[in-house]
């Protein structure tokens, strides 16, 4: 910086300060003023210079431990400010979500990614509320009441994440109109009511007031074992309804209740622009739905209320949800499949944790991504950037 502000001073940089200097000025006033006009210009550089010279990130502690152990978590440590126009960095040590509202749709264990998501955000500070499916809401809430998901729960301080308060939600149901006879007179619903979109999100306003953070963390196919083309109109649909729409809907009912600034965060997998065998049922139809409507809602919702909306597309975790799709006798699970692939094809030959989607979620639905949205993140070590199968058959001389 001082050669670049000594070239700066040749006679020939000068031409400004001779112009305001006259013939009758005296020799001594210019030479102070140029003296005057080094000093400034050293000065300035030497700010620039100390201020580039020292980084903005640095690294701070993971967030916890997941499953069997936990993936490194980076968190941003503000050492410099500044401001451009009106643009300002704001970045504390670690990013703060204290009271900040967080809904999380489709946690019902601690083995997904919803469970990840709502734990990253409770290590910031963020206020915890989930929704979740009512076959399987009683076995959930009497999980979290025997102490079941404890391990699971810890946080960076060593506490445990607390969830505030469980919503029973079937996200298939807009409004009360749209659930049938036949489901409210199945057991698995018996003595609940309540549980569409809409009630939900009324609950939820009578509870909280508004919210920050929404979180759609749920998916089904009923025929997601069928290839495509055995597929029927029905099984899509309900794909489409139940892994897609849910998420519009969901913004629908929430999205007038929502702080502006929030964001919201669904998730998608690489099947929605590769070809997966034995991810079907239309499932793959519904995550490419997903990713278009995230785009759309994008603009719709940004500028309606000043929320934020992306999707992240994570690589393959047996969770119990994944883990139940397709298993023939004597054969992997279809998600045993998609992992061992990934290990073996993925620029990143590591394991992925959920804590890794909890972390990048963490990013996401933080100010720090102030400006990110419309996004599609991948999370899954890379494999969405290959286009070709190291282990495949035809490399396996390359591979000796």
């Amino acid at each position: 910086p001082l050669r670049t502000i000594n070239s700066m001073l040749r006679p020939s940089s000068l031409h400004f300060i001779g112009k305001v200097a006259s013939s009758n000025t005296n020799p001594s006033t210019i030479n102070n003023t140029m003296m005057f006009s080094r000093n400034t210009l050293l000065a300035a550089a030497a700010a620039f210079y100390g201020a580039s010279s020292v980084s903005a990130f640095a690294p701070s502690t993971a967030v916890g431990n997941v499953a069997s152990r936990s993936s490194p978590a980076i968190y941003t440590q503000q050492t410099a400010s500044r401001q451009y126009s009106s643009t300002k960095l704001n970045m504390a040590a670690t990013v703060d979500l204290k009271g900040k509202v967080a809904f999380i749709a489709g946690v019902a264990d601690s083995s997904g990614y919803g469970w990840a998501i709502a734990r990253a955000l409770a290590d910031a500070g963020a206020t915890i509320i989930v929704g979740t499916w009512p076959p399987v809401l009683k076995i959930f809430q009497m999980g979290l009441k025997k102490g079941s998901f404890d391990d699971d729960s810890e946080l960076s301080d060593g506490s445990k994440m607390t969830i505030e308060k469980v919503y029973p939600l079937d996200a298939v149901f807009d409004g009360p109109d749209d659930v049938p006879d036949e489901i409210k007179n199945n057991k698995r619903y018996a003595g609940l009511d309540g549980y569409t979109i809409e009630e939900v999100a009324k609950a939820v306003e009578a509870d909280y007031g508004k919210i920050d953070i929404l979180v759609h963390s749920l998916a089904n196919g009923p025929e997601v074992t069928k290839p495509l083309l055995e597929t029927s109109r029905k099984g899509y649909l309900a794909a489409s309804s139940a892994s897609a729409y849910s998420a519009v809907s969901l913004l629908q009912k929430f999205g007038p209740i929502m702080n502006e600034g929030g964001n919201m965060l669904s998730l998608t997998y690489i099947a929605s622009e590769k070809v997966i065998p034995g991810y079907g049922g239309g499932m793959s139809s519904a995550k490419a739905q997903l990713e278009s409507d995230t785009r759309t809602l994008a603009y719709e919702a940004g500028r309606k209320w000043g929320v934020r909306v992306n999707t992240i597309s994570a690589g393959p975790l047996k969770s119990r949800a994944a883990s139940a799709i397709g298993k023939e006798p004597g054969q992997k699970t279809f998600i045993e499949y998609a992992i061992d692939y990934s290990k073996a094809n993925a620029p990143l030959a590591q394991d992925l944790y959920n804590d890794d989607v909890g972390n990048s979620s963490l990013f996401l639905c933080s100010p720090l991504a102030r400006t990110v949205t419309g996004v599609t993140l991948y999370v899954d070590n890379g494999l969405h950037a290959m286009g070709m199968a190291l282990d495949s058959e035809s490399m396996s001389d390359r591979n000796q």
